[in-house]
């Protein structure tokens, strides 16, 4: 009987392995001595690129891998058998929000285990547009303390316009857009790899396209991309199309590439508008543009009750804004009304599952906890607000509203995740199983169960693509010279373990992970290694402005 296509291949590739040295040997370059480190030997290597796999060897000496290839001749103080195992450049995740850990004061969450467990060695920040400005002091902190996986830092939209204007539903004063400008220009300086955006949320979603561009231009002439969540996923304002324009009108205006986050046709009303989102994409590459997405592997997006239901205008100020017009009859009445829509396009009650943990309503759906209280869904969803808005415990303040909302059509996520633009993310949040499990949740459903993408496919979206994206230096390939970031995967044994009830469960299948030459996973444990570095770039060449 033959074997799943994506094993069958793997296997197949594993029985050409002399031919396979041959071809592999006409691409490495020596090292210089005939001794090195460590010695990854006979693994089925998938370099990144779209090379096809081979049996082969990796050698790496310090954080450098010299070798790849028939490394047979060479000695090593020390030797791994990969043989059966696929070995890869370690996964690149290009949309986290990794940052609580990395931030944390905890030295074991620093070491970022939901990620390595997933054979992730570089995580992206300060997605969104909400990226310190301060990227420099920021990075270094991080790195002192001691991290488990290397970062690469965004400077965000939003955190630029609330330093300046708050959380105010205002066009910026000629000064106060200036003034933000020589932020954005600063934080580039400092070695941000773009400028990202995430205008769906409050205050960001009070700008202009003109402001947005005015402000990112300032990270285009510093050599930038334009990072966003865009405006509108679904048909809250200018809907799934005109947003996918407006992004791309961004980044033609300020002459920077466009990444677009967590690609997506996002409820009921667009469903089956991925083919005329592609179509939008790939017209503005054939004009020479430098457009491409990430996407996550789960028909559910992560959210909050607040940025799901509630209208835009009724965050205006932020959360004493946001109580005061709640305790005003009138204007509560119209924020309920305006959430019928809203909970309609996220396809009812009854799709919005209740995943912050360690809550009365934690793990059910917004539909039975109404039920449960005899209320209308957007009663019971404004009292869950109140809650969270009001808690006496600061450290629960703003928590209990995070949904996970299942909004997704199946044959839009498998459209987007073919196209030759599109790379793996996670969009990794506290309450979702996709911080945790979005690379072997795609490697087992998409890669070995329904076929979607090859396994070539999945490492080169998780690999070389992103880091070429952000333009990461030595990264995201297994090549001579390059930092050893490395992963040795069980393809029988690569798995997730998280799910929506069980969101923080580590995923397995990670027989060896490397972070620049360190083990930092043995067997799916981490070590507790913290290797990881701030992968800031260059200063360039334009100009970097003092900012006071």
């Amino acid at each position: 009987m033959p074997l799943p296509s994506a094993l069958s291949s793997f296997r197949r590739t594993a029985a050409l392995g002399a031919m396979a040295i041959m071809l592999s040997a006409c691409a490495t370059s020596a090292p210089t001595s005939a001794e090195v480190d460590l010695l990854i030997r006979g693994g089925t290597i998938y370099d990144g690129s779209d090379r096809a796999p081979f049996i082969g060897d990796v050698a790496i000496r310090g954080d450098t891998i010299v070798e790849v290839g028939d490394l047979r001749r060479l000695s090593a103080a020390r030797v791994v058998d990969a043989q059966g195992m696929i070995v890869a450049p370690g996964l690149i995740d290009p949309h986290t929000h990794a940052d609580g850990f990395l931030r944390s004061s905890d030295p074991a969450q620093r070491v970022n285990p939901a990620w390595l467990n997933q054979a992730v060695t570089t995580v992206v920040i300060g997605v969104d547009g909400a990226g310190t400005p301060d990227v420099a002091s920021d990075a270094r902190r991080i790195e002192a303390s001691g991290v488990g996986t290397n970062f690469v830092s965004l400077i965000g939209f939003g955190a630029v316009r609330q330093r300046v204007l708050g959380q105010a539903a205002r066009a910026p004063e000629p000064a106060e857009l200036a003034a933000m400008q020589k932020l954005v220009a600063r934080g580039m300086c400092e070695g941000a790899a773009g400028f990202s955006a995430g205008l769906f949320y409050a205050p960001q979603s009070f700008a202009t396209t003109d402001e947005v561009v005015a402000v990112a231009r300032e990270a285009a002439v510093r050599g930038g991309l334009y990072d966003t969540h865009q405006r509108d996923e679904s048909s809250y304002t200018i809907g799934l199309l005109g947003s996918v324009r407006e992004a791309i009108a961004i980044g033609r205006a300020a002459g920077m590439p466009v990444h677009f986050a967590h690609l997506k046709a996002l409820g009921v009303d667009v469903h089956g508008q991925a083919g005329a989102v592609i179509a939008e994409i790939d017209a503005a590459r054939r004009a020479g543009m430098q457009v491409t997405a990430d996407q996550y592997p789960w028909l559910a997006s992560g959210s909050s009750l607040d940025a799901s239901l509630l209208p835009r205008w009724a965050v205006d100020g932020g959360a004493p804004a946001l109580l005061a017009r709640l305790d005003d009859d009138a204007t509560h009445a119209r924020i309920r009304d305006e959430m019928a829509e809203n909970l309609r396009r996220r396809g009812g009650a009854a799709s919005l599952l209740l995943i912050a943990q360690g809550f009365p309503w934690t793990g059910q759906t917004l539909a039975a906890v109404a039920d449960g209280w005899g209320l209308d869904p957007r009663d019971a969803a404004l009292r869950i607000i109140r809650h969270s808005l009001e808690a006496a415990d600061e450290k629960q303040r703003g928590r209990g509203t995070a949904v996970a909302s299942f909004n997704m059509a199946q044959a839009d996520v498998d459209l987007l995740m073919q196209q030759p633009w599109m790379v793996t993310s996670s969009d990794g949040s506290d309450g979702h199983p996709r911080m945790y499990a979005s690379f072997p949740e795609k490697y087992q459903r998409y890669v070995r169960d329904r076929k979607v993408v090859s396994l070539a496919a999945f490492i080169r979206q998780s690999t070389g693509r992103p880091a070429d994206i952000y333009r990461l230096d030595r990264r995201g390939y297994l090549r001579p010279g390059y930092f050893a970031d490395v992963a040795v995967i069980d393809p029988d044994g690569f798995a997730p373990r998280a799910d929506y009830m069980n969101p923080r469960e580590l995923s397995v299948g990670v027989r060896k992970l490397y972070v620049n030459g360190t083990l930092a996973v043995d067997d799916s444990r981490a070590t507790g290694a913290t290797a990881g570095r701030a992968l800031l770039r260059p200063v360039p060449a334009t100009g970097c402005p003092v900012v006071d």
